[in-house]
């Protein structure tokens, strides 16, 4: 077996711990940012206290926003990654899949660009002058609305991307069926959390941690076996030169 053969046959190996990894980072730092970063300064129904907390933690918060691009750096790595491992199975279901979490990337981006915005009511020294401070506080009260609104909207193609990539992992044979059962479940709960926000937004307090689990359990577990088991490289190269 000569080198260029070996390469080829260990690369899908090679992305799948990649993958692996960077889909850890991603769920660590989304946990950071909603309950470190965020979660401590964001006081439910108290804007004037939120735009304190801000105002004497606003390194806290910019950090905060640094996690979220980066994190968004690591998805547009990985959507690139699931494009390579999955397209084996089927070409025209895995584009759809890219297209559908490259427009939750593109959503979440202009989302996290709220965040920013928060703070431009707050450190501005003309808003002082133009508004009053409840007007500031709720401008920025506003943004932050805003961000947490349009990062559930991303959530709901990213739902979409799970659906289909559940199915092409199910469809596999080089990852366990069970993985693409947990993703499209994870997907599922995406799909009703966002529907939620749009239809009955009150509802989403108690929807949301009836969804958070299986959400954690089905991207965790993947990320997992990425990590430490990988794919089946034989299954997988037996698939690209049927689909070839």
């Amino acid at each position: 077996m000569n080198r260029d053969t070996t390469l080829s046959k260990y690369s899908p190996q090679v992305y799948a711990r990649l993958g692996g990894i960077l889909y850890l980072i991603i769920i660590v730092a989304g946990l950071s940012s909603e309950f470190f970063f965020r979660g401590k300064l964001i006081v439910a129904n108290n804007p004037a206290a939120t735009a304190n907390n801000l105002i004497a933690s606003e390194p806290l918060w910019r950090i905060g926003i640094l996690v979220e691009y980066l994190s968004l750096i690591c998805t547009i790595v990985l959507a690139m990654i699931y494009f390579f491992l999955l397209r084996p199975v089927h070409k025209n279901l895995n584009l759809l899949a890219t297209f559908f979490r490259l427009i939750s990337i593109i959503v979440q981006v202009v989302a996290v660009l709220n965040l920013t915005a928060a703070l431009f009511p707050l450190i501005s020294q003309g808003t002082n002058k133009a508004f009053t401070s409840e007007q500031v506080y709720s401008l920025t009260n506003f943004a932050i609305k805003s961000h947490s609104f349009g990062y559930s909207i991303s959530l709901l193609f990213l739902g979409c991307c799970f659906f289909v990539h559940g199915y092409l992992i199910f469809k596999s044979g080089f990852l366990p069926k069970l993985l693409g059962i947990l993703i499209q479940i994870a997907g599922i709960g995406y799909l009703t959390n966002s529907f939620t926000l749009i239809l009955a937004p009150k509802l989403t307090a108690w929807t949301f941690p009836i969804i958070i689990l299986p959400v954690l359990v089905g991207e965790t577990s993947l990320s997992l076996w990425l990590l430490i088991k990988g794919v089946d490289v034989n299954n997988w190269e037996l698939k690209q030169s049927q689909n070839s």
